[in-house]
Order: C-alpha cells, then sequence, then structure tokens
C-alpha cells in the first residue's frame, strides 16, 4: 500500500483506542502529517521498538505493539521445545499507554500459547530482566522509552538470559513481524480472560523480594549509612524508581531522605521535566532546589523506568552534577577500595565497561588488581560479559559494569543496568567517605591526583523528520570511506572501523573480535580519544571525547578544540 492507502485503511478501521481515531480525523488532508505516520513502519531491532506516540505504522500505539508481540510470540514458540508453556515476563513504566501496551502485550502471548508473566504494577526496567531469569522465562518485554520526552514510548524486548535481545534473534521477531498484518493477523484475548485461564499470571511478591534481597547483597560497607547520617534527595522524575529506591535506602539506613514531591508519583507527561534524563542539569533543576533548601549532601535522581542514575554532590555550599564516568570511576574505586578493605573481594575479578566509557576506569581497576573488560556500547554487551562468566562456573567474578550514559550494575543477578542497587551504592560510597570527612568531589580529585586529570564529553546532534536517518547514515558512510587523518592540528595516530571489525594503526590491520557495530573510534596522537556513532535508540549521531590533560582546564580546552574540528569535518 501506498502512505494514502494506509491512512485511508487506518481511518476506516475500527480502532478500540478512541485517542487515535481523533488523531488520524484531525490529519485529514495534512499531506506532511500523514506521510511521517505511515511512510514507513516502526523499526524492531535489538532495543525493540521506540517511537512517537500515536497512529500509524511509524507510531507506538496498541495495534503496532500488538504486532510486535505476535511477532515475538512466533518467534518464543519456534524454538520452544518441551511439555510445559513457554513463558514471558511483561513489565511497564510511568509513560503514557504504557500498561494499556503491557495488557495488550500479555493477552497476545496468553492467546498464542505462551504464559505471561506480567507485573500488576509499574517496575523498573531492572525488575523486567530479574522476572525473565526467576521465571526461567524464553523472553521479556518492558514497556518504556527510558529518558526520552513524553511524547514517546516504546518496548524493550528481552532474551531467555535476561539481557536485551541479540540481533540475530531480533532480526529473526522482525521477519515474523514483517509477515503479520497489523489488524487481521493478530491473535489476542483480554487480560480477564487470560488471568482467569492461567496463562496470564501476577509477578509475585517473592519474586519482588528475592530481587530486593539481591539488590542488599551488593553492599559493600552495610553499617556506613546508619553511622555517617546523609542527609539525601531523591527524585524518580515521576517515574518506577518512587517504590523501589526508597524501599532499599530505608534497609541502608537511610532516615535524612527529603522527596521532591512535584516528581514523585507517576506522571506520563512528565510536567516538571520535559526531558526525564537523570544526566541534564534541567532534569535534575528541582531536585537541585530541594537540595539547596535542605542543605543535602547529595542528590539522586532515576529516569522513568529507574534504569539510570543521576547525581550531584555538595561541597562548599553549591551543587555538582556528576557525569556517568565521574559516577562509574567512584563506584568503580569505591568497589575496589572497600571490598579490598573488607576482604570479600573474590579471586581475578572483572568490571565491563563500554568502549565509550572513560579509560580513566582502566587505570582505576588495575590499580586493584580488577581485569577491565571494554565491550560495545549497549548494557546487553556487558550482560553477555556476566553470561559468559556464568557459563564457566565463575560469575562471582563479576564486580562492576557501567556505561557512560549513567547506567551502572553491581551483582549478576540482572543483565542490564539498575538504577536501584546503584541509588543504593552511592548513598552507601557518599557514607563511607563521609565518615572520613570527604565528599564525593573529594574523593574524584583523589583519583584525578593520582592518575592525572582526564575530561570526557558528549555531543548528540539530532536527525529529524522522514530523511534524518538517511542523513546521518550518509555521514557515517563517508567518514567509513576516508577516516580523518588529523583533527586541526591533531594528527589521528589510528583507528577502530567496529563496522568492518578492524584496528588500524600505519599500516597495521587487526581484528578488533566485536561485533559488528556502525562505530568509529580515533586515536590522537595526543593520547585524546574521539569515538563518532549513531545511537541506537533515537535518531541523533553522538560524538565522545575523552581526553588527559596536564590539568582540568588543559584538559577542557583541548576537548574544546577536538569538538571544533569534528563539527567542521561532519558539517554540523
Amino acid at each position: 500500500m501506498d502512505v494514502q492507502e494506509r491512512y485511508r485503511r487506518w481511518k476506516d478501521y475500527p480502532l478500540e483506542d478512541q485517542d487515535l481515531t481523533a488523531e488520524l480525523e484531525r490529519i485529514e488532508g495534512d499531506e506532511k502529517g500523514i506521510y511521517e505516520r505511515f511512510y514507513t513502519d516502526l523499526t524492531f531491532g535489538t532495543a525493540g521498538l521506540r517511537g512517537i506516540l500515536g497512529a500509524g505504522t511509524n507510531r507506538m500505539n496498541l495495534y503496532v505493539v500488538r504486532q510486535a508481540t505476535q511477532g515475538m510470540a512466533e518467534f518464543i514458540l519456534k524454538h520452544h521445545e518441551g511439555p510445559q508453556a513457554p513463558a514471558a515476563a511483561i513489565a511497564y513504566d510511568s509513560r503514557n499507554k504504557s500498561e494499556l501496551f503491557a495488557h495488550a502485550a500479555a493477552g497476545v502471548l496468553a492467546a498464542n500459547g505462551v504464559r505471561a508473566y506480567l507485573y500488576s504494577t509499574l517496575a523498573p526496567t531492572p525488575m523486567l530482566s530479574w522476572a525473565v531469569r526467576y521465571y526461567h522465562c524464553a523472553a521479556g518485554v518492558m514497556v518504556t522509552a527510558s529518558h526520552n520526552p513524553a511524547e514517546y514510548n516504546g518496548y524493550k524486548a528481552y532474551g531467555p538470559d535476561g539481557c536485551q535481545m541479540t540481533s540475530e534473534s531480533a532480526d529473526e521477531v522482525l521477519s515474523y513481524i514483517q509477515q503479520t498484518d497489523v489488524f487481521e493477523g493478530v491473535r489476542c484475548i483480554s487480560l480477564e480472560e487470560g488471568i482467569s485461564s492461567g496463562m496470564i499470571v501476577p509477578v509475585g511478591e517473592d519474586a519482588i523480594e528475592a530481587y530486593y534481597q539481591e539488590v542488599l547483597s551488593c553492599r559493600c560497607v552495610p553499617d556506613a549509612p546508619g553511622r555517617a547520617g546523609l542527609s539525601l534527595v531523591y527524585t524518580p522524575l515521576n517515574g518506577t524508581g518512587n517504590l523501589p529506591v526508597r524501599h532499599i535506602l530505608s534497609e541502608i539506613g537511610i532516615t535524612n531522605l527529603t522527596l521532591v514531591e512535584e516528581q514523585l508519583l507517576p506522571d506520563g507527561n512528565f510536567p516538571t521535566c520535559s526531558y526525564p534524563n537523570p544526566e541534564l542539569r534541567e532534569a535534575m533543576a528541582l531536585g537541585l532546589s530541594y537540595a539547596e533548601k535542605s542543605g543535602a549532601d547529595l542528590l539522586i535522581g532515576t529516569d522513568p523506568d529507574a534504569d539510570r542514575l543521576g547525581v550531584a554532590v555538595r561541597r562548599d555550599g553549591s551543587y555538582t552534577l556528576l557525569t556517568g564516568n565521574e559516577v562509574g570511576v567512584l563506584l568503580l574505586d569505591y568497589i575496589g577500595r572497600a571490598r579490598t578493605e573488607r576482604g570479600t573481594m573474590p579471586q581475578n575479578p572483572v568490571a565491563v565497561k563500554s568502549i565509550v566509557s572513560t579509560t580513566l576506569a582502566d587505570l582505576v581497576a588495575a590499580n586493584y588488581g580488577i581485569e577491565m573488560v571494554n565491550v560495545l556500547t549497549g548494557f546487553k554487551y556487558i550482560g553477555d560479559q556476566i553470561a559468559r562468566l556464568e557459563s564457566k562456573g565463575e560469575v562471582k567474578r563479576f564486580v562492576f559494569g557501567f556505561e557512560e550514559s549513567c547506567g551502572y550494575l553491581a551483582g549478576p543477578y540482572v543483565r542490564d543496568k539498575d538504577a536501584v542497587v546503584a541509588a543504593m551504592l552511592v548513598a552507601e560510597m557518599a557514607s563511607y567517605h563521609k565518615l572520613s570527612g570527604r565528599t564525593l568531589l573529594d574523593a574524584l580529585d583523589a583519583i584525578y591526583e593520582k592518575f592525572g586529570c582526564f575530561y570526557n564529553h558528549v555531543t548528540s546532534t539530532a536527525f529529524a523528520g522522514s530523511d534524518g536517518m538517511k542523513k546521518m547514515a550518509a555521514l557515517m558512510d563517508g567518514l567509513f570511506a576516508a577516516p580523518p587523518k588529523a583533527l586541526g592540528a591533531h594528527p589521528v595516530a589510528g583507528y577502530c572501523d567496529y563496522r568492518a571489525g578492524i584496528r588500524v594503526k600505519g599500516e597495521a590491520r587487526e581484528p578488533i573480535g566485536l561485533p559488528a557495530s556502525d562505530v568509529l573510534s580515533l586515536s590522537l596522537e595526543n593520547g585524546a580519544t574521539v569515538v563518532i556513532r549513531p545511537s541506537g535508540t533515537e535518531p541523533k549521531l553522538k560524538v565522545y571525547y575523552m581526553v588527559k590533560g596536564s590539568c582540568a582546564d588543559a584538559a577542557k580546552a583541548l576537548c574544546g578544540e577536538l569538538q571544533d574540528e569534528v563539527e567542521k569535518l561532519l558539517g554540523l
């Protein structure tokens, strides 16, 4: 069908969601609006689905979710062995339509003979990863758009290991989706029918309590919060973190806790925060005002599905919002220090980080005898390293994993980033340092004094509209075809072409040994690294700068210089 035929079919179909009917009537005669909604299908990949809420094949809505879940069900059934029905776990966050989509996914799975373990109320992404493993499921679905703006929703797909789906599995699911008519090709039953038949099962309190116990088992110095009297402000940014984070903070002895009331309860419109990403100062602004009024030691915030954690620290009366790299390095140093002091460090410990995360972490890890493994961007690659250790009976060697985008995990109990355990460890770490008269900024300064001044910066350029992805792809194609030999006055010593899987330095070429990915990493003669990659979840081009200088100001100045040269190179 062409775009207008697709539009007409949707407009004439008796849609259950009246919001979609109203939208289709509103855009009648609007050629651009119709085109944007129907020119393509929302892409299903390793991150599942993600898009703007609304009517059409290129939007997140009830019918696209059902179609995707029909593809998931057929994939699960094809690979299932054994007499018992296969199972999948489902959770959802606070976004608009999330509960509707989760119930729809459960109804499709159940109608196809896949038992659905469904959270009865909203739950964080790590609790979905936990439920997949707890119930020995073949797959999982997390309805969320993570930290995207309010107009988005999404559908993260998980494999039986609790990691987000592999590219091979996602491609197979996509093939089933493409064979499924969005209206007539889906089998579905109601939530009530699924529950009464036993094919939709509420996630039990036993599973939730078991998750909490695993989080608590990751404590390094359990008595530190009770002794330090840490004062803390917390905001869940109107998402799923409210109950689980508060529960865990209470369990570890945090009693001086102030909550950001306007952002406490679930609200998919995010009325006080248009972009609920705790990496951003704008998202944490209300929390910072609470912290300034109370004089709290620390501010923490979680994104809507509580897999990312933002942290701001008070020193000398003002607050500094830490970057994901800074929190990652601090947690790695704390885990290494505390577990070494207490004799709880495993033999041959392992940490894992993404290739776009700070190289300072490699030095900190080595200082504590921790092997650092570098993987592609995407927490599933960190989860895969945990699974490899588990397959060898060595899972206890894993002590920490992180990505620069504020994602952290300590402990192998889930296979995705977990802001609940990160909130616990940051509070415990701040308490540990407070007992010695230090703030987290003091601890970070001590790390820089030991290893040198590192500065990391990320830029993100949006490519909006139907042609945005094409423009971004063309830019990347040009870079892979002719990697730059210099960035201004700074020669490129070598590069890693992750699409081709080769590392190049002069005439020498060697395999990287990681899966193919649209990433180009430039190593400069001055020791800096610049990594360019398209986002896996949004139409954005990201550039990561990792710079070391003689002092903080020198590192920042060099970073600014490199950023100017990269923007010239890319025509931004």
